[in-house]
Formats: structure tokens, sequence, C-alpha cells
């Protein structure tokens, strides 16, 4: 279709093609009588808002209306009231025939949105895990009436994911909320349940990892022009004036799968879920990313904010405020960091084992292990002699984590014969003189971050089938 009508009068703003719907939605099409003039359009939509343009389409030879038009307001939620309140109408005394009003087709959407389209009355917000869906209503009832709230929620815990969808009767109730809530809920129109479940949540450590990424990270420092989501790329800047959290944001101008975004932010240890929430009305991307410990998250920040992906488009990291206490976040980092790096020391220098402790003290104390996983009390280990039921393979990132804590940690599952180390590489064994304890072991370890070390725990094969394979290679 020909959108390059004429326009009356000139003067005034004309947007560029670049910026035709921005912000999304904010463009109105209208079916009309090939008589009626431009004049007459903006008289009877100026009382809505601003604005910006009028096309009326015409023929390239006649120069005739084809009797179509387009009306650029300033806001989205002015060109949805527009849409209500016009849709049907007559637009003077004299005509018979009433208008038709839709928003207008965007590049990334299919077709032509009217009042009763989902699409447009159904918003996506990020919120506080303390949050009810009472708390969510309350909040975003100022801006129209509610037809429901609803939270989104691990399918195993039920705790909340700090995500949400509220729909509104009209679309420009939803417009409103999203140009005036606070930016800390992030919101934006929703994808419609059809294309996109909203409790849909895959596992991520039940698949096989991703293939990496074949280089390191680059951070380009030199902001977008124009878009605040990705400003400040600069690494020194004050991180005391943003919240610090274990979830973070991911904007990205090019759309991006979850298998991508996986990929992406998988290269720092300690990756929990990351969720994709596109805006069907842009081509920009939309991410949610949570780590197990706060470190993982602010490494994750500082090494992915500005990184290309894919190259030549920046993608942008920010910190999701969840209501949690920083300094409890902070001290926890910090202990983590401590503990990592004492087991790197030990590890590089093993004649220290003996005499290093986590706590500082006596060679007696146990070692300590920071961790947000729920370990059982310690239970005695089977004697040497015990027959052997079955073996688990363990596989450390970054560095294997010492002989002593990975005892402690593997004897709480009861009946633990033996573990030890694969020298020079980052894997080892664990003895069970049973297979309820090995199998609970790995329901409980695999997957999870311990002393800023993450641990991929399966069964191993046995003896006789490896001598069969070719050596293993890390």
């Amino acid at each position: 279709m020909d959108e390059a009508g004429s326009s009356a009068s000139g003067g005034g703003f004309r947007p560029g093609v670049d910026s035709l719907d921005e912000p999304p939605n904010s463009r109105i099409f209208l079916v009309i009588s090939k008589y009626t003039p431009e004049s007459v359009l903006r008289e009877r939509f100026s009382p809505f808002g601003e604005i910006q343009d009028i096309w009326v389409v015409r023929d390239k030879h006649t120069k005739e209306s084809k009797g179509i038009a387009f009306v650029k307001f300033a806001r989205s939620s002015q060109a949805c009231r527009a849409m209500e309140e016009m849709h049907g109408q007559c637009l003077g005394p004299n005509d018979t025939k009433p208008i038709k009003v839709f928003i207008a087709q965007s590049r990334s959407s299919g077709s032509h949105r009217d009042v009763e389209d989902e699409e447009l009355t159904r918003i996506f917000v990020m919120i506080p895990k303390s949050y009810t869906e009472e708390d969510l209503r309350e909040k975003f009832k100022v801006y129209g009436d509610i037809e429901y709230c609803s939270i989104i929620k691990n399918k195993v815990t039920g705790e909340s994911k700090g995500l949400g969808y509220v729909r509104y009767l009209k679309p420009s109730q939803a417009a409103q909320a999203i140009e005036n809530c606070d930016r800390s809920f992030r919101a934006i129109l929703a994808e419609p349940k059809n294309k996109a479940s909203e409790s849909s949540e895959q596992d991520y450590y039940s698949n096989m990892r991703q293939e990496a990424l074949g280089h390191e990270p680059r951070v380009n420092m030199f902001p977008f022009e124009q878009q605040s989501e990705f400003s400040s790329f600069d690494k020194n800047d004050n991180r005391g004036q943003e919240a610090i959290s274990k979830r973070l944001s991911v904007v990205s101008r090019v759309p991006f799968t979850e298998e991508q975004l996986f990929s992406i932010f998988d290269i720092v240890p300690g990756l929990e879920y990351c969720e994709v929430q596109r805006d069907p009305y842009s081509n920009y991307g939309h991410g949610v990313v949570q780590y197990f410990n706060v470190a993982s998250a602010i490494y994750a920040k500082y090494k992915l904010h500005g990184f290309q992906y894919p190259p030549g488009n920046r993608i942008g990291v920010s910190f999701i405020d969840d209501g949690s206490n920083a300094t409890d976040l902070l001290r926890k980092m910090a202990t983590q960091m401590v503990a990592a790096q004492l087991a790197s020391v030990v590890w590089n220098n093993p004649s220290q084992q003996q005499f290093t402790q986590f706590g500082g003290s006596s060679g007696s104390q146990l070692p300590q292990i920071q961790t947000d996983v729920v370990l059982p009390p310690c239970k005695k280990k089977a004697p040497p002699e015990t027959p052997v039921k079955e073996r688990l393979f363990i596989v450390f990132n970054p560095h294997p984590l010492p002989l002593d804590v990975l005892e402690d940690i593997f004897c709480r599952f009861g009946n633990l014969i033996e573990v030890y180390l694969v020298s020079g590489k980052n894997v080892g064994y664990a003895k069970y003189a049973d297979r309820i304890s090995a199998n609970d072991a790995i329901a409980t370890l695999h997957g999870k971050i311990l002393n800023g070390v993450r641990l991929k725990v399966m069964l191993a094969d046995s003896p006789r089938e490896e001598s069969n394979k070719r050596q293993r290679t890390y």
C-alpha cells in the first residue's frame, strides 16, 4: 500500500520513515470518503492529542484520494483513544457512511488492529517477587478498568518469578499504563497468548548446553543515540545509584530467542534461568536473566552491557530491583568471592590443603560451604572396602573444589565410599554404596553453585564401558 501520500498543508513536524511507529501504536489507519479533506481530519482528530502529521493516500497518476488516510499522534494513548471514540462515527453532517479507524500496521505486526484486539489491552510488567495479584491491581488500576491481573510463578515451587500481566478493558488504558507507570516496571505490550504461554519455562539444566560463543565479549562503550534504555555504557558508572540484584533486564534493538539469550549469559557461571518477552509492535528484544548469586549477576552486567550480538547490535543490561536487601546481597557476594579465591589457592597449591581452612581456624574445623542449596546434615562415610553400587561423574566450572569440601558435600547423602579428582582436569568422581544416595546427590547438586563453583553431577559410565572409549578431553 502506498502510504507516501500528500499532506494538504506544509509546515509542522513530519516523522521520517524510521519514526513512523515511534512510539509504537501511535499511528491510526482510516477508511474514509474519497472527498474528505485533510482539514476535516485534523479538526475531528486534534481533540485527542498532538497530531504530528496526516497522510491522505492518493493515486500516483490522478492525485485523487483513495479513501485511505493515516494520522500520526505524539503518544500511543492518544491514537488508541481516537480509535475508540471515532471508529464507526461519521465525520460530517452530510456523510452517510461511518469511517473505520484502526491502529496502523507496523513493520513488525501482521495487520491493522482494532478496539477488540487483545494485543492492545494486555501489558507485561516486571514486579518485586513479594507482589501479590492484589498489589499488582492496586498499582495499575489508576490507569483504567482492569479485567484481570496474573503473576507468573515457578511451576515447581510456586514462587513468583517477578513477572506479571495486566489486562485492561480498553487499549487507551493499557497505553496510559505503559506511558505513565514507574519505569522500574518496564511495562510493554504483552505477546498474544496464542503465540507464547505465560507459564512456559524451559529447564535449561536438562538440555545440552548450547554451543559456546567463539570469541570473548567485546564491550563497546559508545551509547546509542536517542535511546534511553541503551544509554551510559561506561563501566565506571556510579553503581551506588542503581539497585543490585540477581536479576537482569536485557534490551536489544534486534529480537533474540531464549536459546540465543541463554548462550550469551551462560558464559558467566551461575545462570539460573532466562526468559524472552517480545514486543509485537517494535523490533526490540526484551529478556529477563536470573543468576543463582549476585556476584554472577554483577559480573554479567559488567561484561555483557554493551556486548555486540549479533555484530553491530549492542545489548543493554541493567539490574531489576526485586526488593532484595542490597547490603545482604553484597555481603553474600563478598563471602562467595573469598571462598572461591581460597578454593583456587588451595587447588593451585595442593601442599597447602592441609594448612588452609576456610574459617581461618584450626584444621579440625569442617570446611565452610557457601551456597543457596539446602544440604542435608553430614553423615558417616561407608568403609573403603564396601562394594561400589554407583559412580558419579562431576564437572567443575571454573575450577575444582578442594577435596575436603567435596567430601563434606557428597557424604551428606549417605553411603559415600570415596570422592576423588582427576589430576590436571576440572572433573572428579564420587563412589557410593547405595544407588538411592547417588541419585539424591544428582538431584540436589546438578547445575548448582557451591563456593562460587558450578557443578554438573551425572551418572558415570562403568569402568568397562570407559575402557572401550576414546579418552575424554576437556
